[in-house]
């Protein structure tokens, strides 16, 4: 275990940048803005580069680079690498599934890709393409194999999806358990959580039976894939989830049955946002760096959203509406 000293400069330096990250207020400016346009250049205060000229794609790629960049500077500077690598690994898998998709229907996937992953995507597809496990980590070669024979046994996509998502919880425990930070594993215990709260929901709404649950939920989480399969119900499923959980589990007992799904996933994400807000009364330690990757994330999610709406032309009360808490 690495001590919280070793944090304390990075702590610092990452409170002065606090002020500077896209708050609600901040946000509200945006959707106040009166064209797209000017909504994006305000965006230039938060150091974000000029988007207002941009289209969809153009702006998916400037976001991209913005999450890179973070995550190549502050792997620069921290004690232990690892702690970047909780946030890179997501892209990891996210390239995987890409790849997967790409070759069941036959397109290219390298557009698609993620550059804010540990592997760089050319040598993810590179490896996949000539079944060189070497060049990638063991947890991910070895989903990454496992679904492309699943997929050909079943050309089903989305269970080779299920297959490389609990290989990426499985691997952020293990990134937990190697970094020995209880904060750390209370924020990775609160997002399979909500993975599973959000599969159990959804598995209730299709009407689907408890085979496609157990394939959809993902380990790490403070309820166990038993306890959440013997619940039959939205109602059974409110009662499991209790603590930060427990506003997103009442409102998944409604979506269950088929009321609105917004409301809900919102709630999801909140209580993920108020888990890494407890992060705001450490004064250093690998606390308050976790708190600004996550913040980082959900801030592109949020610009993302303002962005490719105000372009859309969807009303400005309807993102708002969609928007989850931010930690600035």
């Amino acid at each position: 275990m690495i001590k919280k000293e070793a944090y304390l400069y990075l702590s610092a330096l990452l409170r002065a940048r606090e002020p500077k990250m896209l708050s609600r207020e901040k946000a509200e400016r945006l959707l106040d803005a009166p064209s797209f346009a000017e909504c994006a250049k305000q965006l230039a205060d938060s150091g974000y580069e000029d988007m207002s000229q941009m289209n969809a794609g153009e702006i998916e790629a400037a976001l991209s680079r913005r999450r890179a960049a973070v995550f190549r500077e502050l792997a620069g500077m921290l004690p232990d690498e690892k702690l970047i690598d909780v946030f890179r690994v997501r892209y990891d898998y996210h390239n995987a599934k890409v790849v997967l998709k790409a070759e069941a229907v036959g397109s290219e996937p390298l557009p698609l890709m993620s550059a804010s992953g540990r592997i760089p995507a050319e040598t993810l597809l590179n490896a996949y393409r000539e079944e060189r496990a070497v060049d990638l980590p063991g947890k991910l070669a070895e989903a990454l194999k496992a679904g492309k024979e699943l997929l050909a046994r079943t050309a089903n996509p989305q269970l080779a999806d299920f297959l490389l998502d609990k290989a990426y919880f499985a691997e952020l425990q293990e990134l937990c358990a190697a970094l020995k930070s209880d904060f750390l594993t209370r924020y990775v215990s609160v997002l399979a959580d909500s993975t599973n709260l959000r599969s159990a929901v959804r598995t209730l709404r299709m009407g689907k039976n408890a085979d496609f649950l157990r394939e959809a939920l993902v380990p790490g989480g403070s309820v166990s894939a038993e306890r959440i399969l013997a619940s039959a119900s939205g109602d059974a499923l409110a009662s499991l989830f209790s603590g930060v959980l427990s506003d997103a589990a009442a409102l998944g007992a409604a979506a269950a049955e088929g009321g609105p799904l917004t409301a809900f996933e919102l709630a999801c994400d909140n209580a993920v946002a108020k888990t890494l807000g407890e992060a705001k009364l450490v004064s250093y330690g690998e606390a308050p760096v976790i708190a600004y990757l996550a913040a980082v994330e959900s801030e592109i999610t949020a610009v993302r959203m303002i962005l490719t709406g105000r372009l859309a032309g969807i009303d400005p009360q309807t993102i708002r509406e969609r928007l989850r808490d931010l930690y600035a």
